[in-house]
């Protein structure tokens, strides 16, 4: 009984904010005055419509996810498709987890499918953003599949070997090795996945391989490579980002950002993504996600032991892996608001130092709008949308910040 009311607690927790959610999407209530500013209408209407659609989108892949596993967990579906992953595997209880993953793999694959394909290309191409095809689409979908069922097969294996060998320490060695994960994927996933689904390139362009380097030399940063991604085939928006390990990094540009922003622009966003660099947020982003790494899986050991009358000795049969996976689908939503609050921290120091760093505010500014304009944002979202899941600050934040950038020195 105890197990099931932490259960239920931390579902109805999850409901509240779902709640809160859906009726913040659907009356986000007054525009802000300062955003008629910089934007039309016409465009803070766009911007909202947009949003709107991908957040009921994100809303309903949840719930539908949630709501499957919740029907196996509280009712006898898990346990029956356990017992018979464990007839299958001939009693090995591992390899009996492991059949049943891979059950709640596709079907939970199943369930997110039709959200995906129409967020992520029908959506995209009705409001001109997507430029890949279908089957491209279909190409991509298949491979991020393959690459998500390998790693995540491999977790499972090893969370239900742990679980055996370690019955009470199980969860430190689920950390730790998730810890190791997180920096190997931080790291070295831009180098080594990324070229799966894009081409790089060397920059060409003598301006914008100089540009690069003058930032990096009065940021004192090494960049070993610039790179232009072809993003392009697939979206028109714009962005840049970082990769390397030590102090040998390389600047990936997307090649819509060269070609569609000036030159300013394209040097504010190649100076804010410096700044995370210098202002080591890539590092502390990731002491900040293993230190949340082990509370979860501690957290998850204590619901374990308490919950639904399962063996205080491992190993779990294999039905527990509806419940990790319950668990980590409510977790990550419920830790919204702080990993968010983090991630808009991390954002705004950087605009503040890429501002410093370019000397020039102005071109900062244009780019908020024109990324604004470019992309449909939601240029003055619901404060609780704001709080609850954006990374970013949202755009007039972004402006007014950078507008209060002192200049009296102005090079870091």
């Amino acid at each position: 009984m105890r197990g099931r009311i932490m259960w239920w607690g931390l579902l109805l927790a999850t409901g509240v904010f779902v709640l809160a959610y859906l009726y913040f999407t659907l009356l986000p209530g007054p525009v802000e005055p300062a955003a008629r500013q910089y934007f039309t209408t016409a465009e803070i209407a766009a911007g909202r419509k947009y949003a709107q659609a991908n957040r009921l989108i994100f809303l309903a892949s949840f719930a539908a996810e949630v709501g499957v596993v919740a029907w196996l967990v509280f009712g006898p579906a898990a346990a029956r498709l356990g017992h018979g992953a464990m007839r299958l595997a001939q009693g090995r209880p591992v390899v009996a987890a492991f059949l049943f993953f891979l059950a709640l793999w596709a079907l939970l694959r199943a369930v997110n499918l039709p959200f995906s394909l129409y967020s992520s290309y029908y959506l995209e191409h009705r409001w001109g953003f997507s430029t890949e095809s279908l089957a491209s689409w279909w190409a991509d979908y298949f491979k991020g599949a393959v690459l998500d069922l390998v790693l995540s097969g491999a977790g499972v294996l090893l969370f239900f070997w742990t679980t055996g060998r370690w019955p009470q320490t199980w969860w430190l060695y689920a950390g730790t090795f998730l810890a190791v994960w997180l920096v190997v994927a931080n790291y070295l996933w831009p180098v080594l996945v990324a070229p799966l689904f894009n081409r790089f390139t060397p920059a060409t362009d003598p301006e914008i391989v100089a540009m690069v380097k003058r930032l990096a030399e009065r940021a004192d940063l090494s960049v070993d490579k610039v790179l232009v991604m072809d993003a392009s085939r697939r979206t028109t928006k714009a962005n840049a980002y970082f990769a390397g390990l030590g102090r040998t990094k390389r600047i990936v540009l997307y090649d819509t950002l060269l070609r569609d922003y000036p030159r300013d622009e394209v040097e504010a966003v190649v100076a804010h993504e410096m700044a995370h660099w210098k202002l080591g947020h890539i590092r502390q982003g990731t002491i900040y996600g293993i230190l949340a790494n082990f509370a979860l899986w501690l957290l998850l050991f204590l619901f374990l032991r308490f919950s639904l009358d399962l063996p205080r000795r491992g190993p779990y049969p294999p039905e527990v892996w509806a419940l990790v996976v319950l668990f980590f689908l409510v977790a990550s939503f419920l830790g919204n608001p702080v990993a968010s609050g983090i991630s808009r921290r991390m954002e705004a120091a950087a605009d503040s130092y890429a501002v410093k760093l370019t000397s020039d505010p102005a071109a900062a500014v244009r780019l908020q709008v024109d990324l604004a304009r470019r992309d449909l944002a939601d240029v003055s979202p619901p404060p609780f949308i704001e709080w609850f899941s954006y990374t970013h600050p949202s755009t007039l934040r972004r402006i007014e910040a950078i507008r209060a950038v002192p200049l009296k020195e102005s090079r870091p």
